[in-house]
């Protein structure tokens, strides 16, 4: 057996490069390359490894932990999760900082690999500077902390313990049932040291996503459970993209007459003119798609974690003799809410399906023109909230519709957090699939704009567009630097609403007269005073940006035409009216407020909230 003589750093990069990933036939690279910041614990081990081999692994310098792993993670899942960007850090904080973004892949199901710096394996010095001591078990290091948060987690004490960690992150990070975030945990001191690895290990791996196929029996039972009701509806997440499906689920859609309903991460899996699309399911749902999941008989979820905003808290699925058709290569997922699971890859599901109805002649028992007028109701309303104008400022809806109609067919928007996936997942009318880029499992707050940056790695065609509210910005938007020094262009569309205002309006919801969400001078102990007048265009044209501000339609309009033919990453600010964000449209979400208060308008609302609770789904 032929060996070579490499630091394990060595051997990691080397790996790396020669990691492919093949679905139906078609084979591409796996592992694009690295983000990294580098610190003691890095900078000597995969940095020197990195300088000096690391093939045709691009690398890339983050500047924020977060922001690099989420750029990462948006990366992924703007591939499709065929290709991925690795992330190296230092040890302490410089790791720590990336355990949101783990958590955030993770509940998304999104491949992200991250080899955080550890402490010295050998305890020679010890304690080392950031070093967190837990009394208790000295084998803990601040790394443990990505345990609960990580589908695969190792640490390499030794050079060669690495071969066997890496066949099985390789394994997580290309399963598409059990794919999320991957910690391989690095000791500073076995970085740098030398073994002798077999070539073998560095041959090209080819590691083929096997579409998983529906068993015979789980197939027929479903194909019964579609054929005995009359009045079925689709809820398609973000499994028909990962599956490659959005084809597949419009034949099954129009052959069987059956309307289509999306979750976040499903939206755009139809054209948002697709006369079965009722658009979006849920909490921040449209009154077409809420009516229709309400009286349907049978939900069939694809791909989706049916999540409390998919289901409005167990509520949205009203009809009492409802039952739900759970399709997805996940089995923990496919048996959510007692339902009939179908496990198996949503593109064959669906294919073996047709196959069977097909065979029974099943059609579903909508009246057509119903269904039609139920969308064009709710068209015109999206056209008044587009349309909608005040004399005393911008609002959020006016200033989405001129943004809708302004970008092209190609271009992406990105989203996380704040009031805005409410009013995108409603109102945002997409033509293509993968246009729609919204991180809404962990809805983390700062993704945005990391997000759009990561999204631009992996889209060559069309702009991409970071949709973020001043509290987002405020909390990440170090990679917007990052964007300028790659030259990959982005802009940030930055809705100043002076706070968090989505948690302002939920926290009046229930009762309160508001406390601590706006971005307000503090006066006699409390943020009364006036907002806090920050300029984000200066901040933005600071960092190297083409910066612009809009204050209604005709200069976000101008503002958009110029960020368009700018040559660098761009911001353009817009001034919006609180509070003038969509909401409602027959749905609920659970929010429990305080069973005693002070305040009549509290205990009312907590209340109203557990009259509504005994109505959701016991299961």
């Amino acid at each position: 057996m032929s060996t070579v003589g490499l630091t394990m750093a060595q051997a990691l990069v080397r790996y790396l490069d020669a990691q492919y990933v093949e679905i139906d036939g078609e084979e591409r690279k796996f592992v694009t390359g690295v983000m990294g910041i580098f610190g003691h614990g890095n900078v000597t081990g995969i940095g020197e490894a990195l300088e000096r081999g690391r093939g045709s692994l691009d690398f890339i310098q983050g500047k924020s932990e977060q922001g690099m792993a989420h750029a990462a993670a948006a990366y992924a899942k703007q591939s499709g999760r065929l290709a991925i960007y690795a992330c190296t850090s230092s040890i302490g904080p410089g790791a720590l900082n990336m355990v949101t973004a783990a958590a955030t892949a993770t509940v998304n199901r999104i491949p992200l690999l991250l080899l955080p710096g550890d402490i010295f394996a050998d305890r020679q010095p010890d304690p080392v500077l950031q070093q967190l001591e837990h009394p208790m078990d000295y084998t803990v290091s601040a790394n443990d902390a990505f345990k609960p948060v990580s589908r695969y987690w190792d640490r390499i004490t030794r050079p060669e313990q690495l071969m066997s960690a890496m066949a099985q992150a390789m394994r997580v990070l290309t399963d598409p049932a059990d794919t999320g975030a991957v910690t391989i945990a690095l000791p500073q001191d076995v970085q740098a040291e030398a073994y002798d690895y077999p070539e073998a290990f560095f041959r090209k791996r080819v590691h083929s996503i096997d579409r998983r196929p529906p068993s015979s029996s789980a197939l027929a039972r479903a194909a019964k459970l579609i054929a005995d009701k009359k009045r079925p509806v689709i809820v398609a997440g973000g499994g028909v993209h990962y599956a490659l499906a959005t084809e597949t689920l419009r034949k099954f859609a129009e052959q069987f007459g059956i309307p289509v309903t999306e979750t976040q991460a499903g939206k755009s899996v139809l054209p948002w003119n697709h006369p079965l699309n009722l658009g979006a399911v849920g909490v921040t749902g449209t009154l077409a798609a809420n009516r229709t999941a309400a009286e349907a008989d049978l939900v069939i979820a694809v791909g989706t974690r049916l999540s409390d905003f998919t289901t409005a808290s167990k509520t949205a699925f009203a009809n009492p003799e409802a039952e739900l058709l759970c399709v997805n290569v996940a089995a923990f997922d496919a048996h959510k809410l007692d339902g009939t699971a179908l496990v198996a890859d949503a593109k064959l599901a669906l294919e073996g399906l047709a196959g069977l109805l097909t065979q029974q002649g099943y059609r579903a028992d909508y009246d057509s023109a119903a269904l039609s007028a139920r969308k064009a109701e709710w068209n015109a309303e999206v056209d008044a909230l587009y349309a909608l104008e005040r004399e005393d400022g911008l609002t959020q809806t006016r200033a989405l519709g001129v943004i809708n109609e302004f970008i092209g067919e190609d271009d992406v928007i990105v989203c996380a957090a704040g009031s805005l996936p409410g009013d995108l997942h409603r109102l945002w009318r997409p033509g293509k699939p993968q246009t729609y880029h919204m991180e809404y499992g962990f809805s983390c707050m700062g993704y945005e704009i990391s997000g759009a940056f990561g999204a631009k790695l992996a889209r060559t065609e069309g702009e991409v567009y970071a949709l973020v509210g001043d509290g987002s910005f405020l909390m990440l938007h170090s990679e917007l630097v990052t964007s300028l020094q790659e030259r990959r262009k982005i802009n940030v569309l930055l809705f100043d609403n002076h706070g968090f205002q989505c948690i302002h309006n939920l926290q009046r919801g229930h009762g309160s007269d508001g406390f601590g969400n706006e971005f307000r001078y503090k006066e006699a102990g409390v943020l009364g005073g006036d907002p806090l007048p920050i300029d984000f265009r200066a901040l933005a044209a600071s960092l190297g940006c083409a910066a612009f501000a809009a204050h209604d339609a005709d200069s976000l309009r101008a503002a958009l035409e110029q960020a368009a033919a700018s040559d660098r990453s761009t911001l353009v600010h817009m001034q919006v009216l609180p509070g003038t964000n969509t909401d409602g449209y027959e749905s609920w979400w659970r929010v429990d407020g305080a069973a005693v208060s002070v305040s009549p308008k509290v205990t009312a609302a907590h209340e109203a909230n557990a009259k509504i609770r005994g109505q959701a789904r016991p299961i």
